[in-house]
């Protein structure tokens, strides 16, 4: 057997997951989009966005995800979240105060309808996405470097 089928879990996991990792990735990425318009939102999404790399993790095993997301494209698009956000509240101060909304504003309850509450949303999803699949690579590896020192 290849090194490929051993990792993660049985044949029928890993169909399942392969048919519906790309429609969860989707979804979290409507959600984020459409978060100034319904419910939802950069965290919403971003958790969303994080539980599809993380259930590729769970069903073919770490280095799979890590080829899709590997653990220093995370550190910076965490990183880069983070500074994004930032950015977009400090750019408020060329209009005179914090998080000052310098894009007109549209038509209400359109996808371009919220001036920069979209790219806040985006911001927070990729820093929460990435740190919630940080965290999970983090106790996945704590749990493969335990079971290797009790060997």
């Amino acid at each position: 057997m290849s090194k490929e089928h051993q990792a993660g879990m049985s044949l029928i996991v890993k169909t399942i997951t392969r048919l519906t990792v790309g429609l969860i990735l989707l979804y979290g990425i409507y959600i984020l989009l459409h978060g100034h318009i319904s419910p939802g939102g950069g965290f919403a999404g971003g958790v969303i966005v994080a539980l599809s790399f993380i259930h590729l993790m769970l069903a073919y095993g770490k280095e799979m995800a890590f080829k899709k997301l590997s653990k220093g494209a995370a550190s910076f698009l965490e990183s880069g979240g983070a500074i994004m956000f930032l950015l977009i509240a400090l750019s408020g101060f060329s209009g005179g105060y914090f998080f000052l909304n310098f894009i007109n504003k549209g038509e209400p309850f359109r996808l371009f309808s919220a001036g920069i509450i979209p790219l806040c949303n985006i911001a927070i999803s990729f820093k929460v996405g990435a740190g919630l699949f940080a965290i999970f690579v983090a106790l996945v590896l704590l749990k493969t470097n335990s079971k290797e020192k009790e060997r």
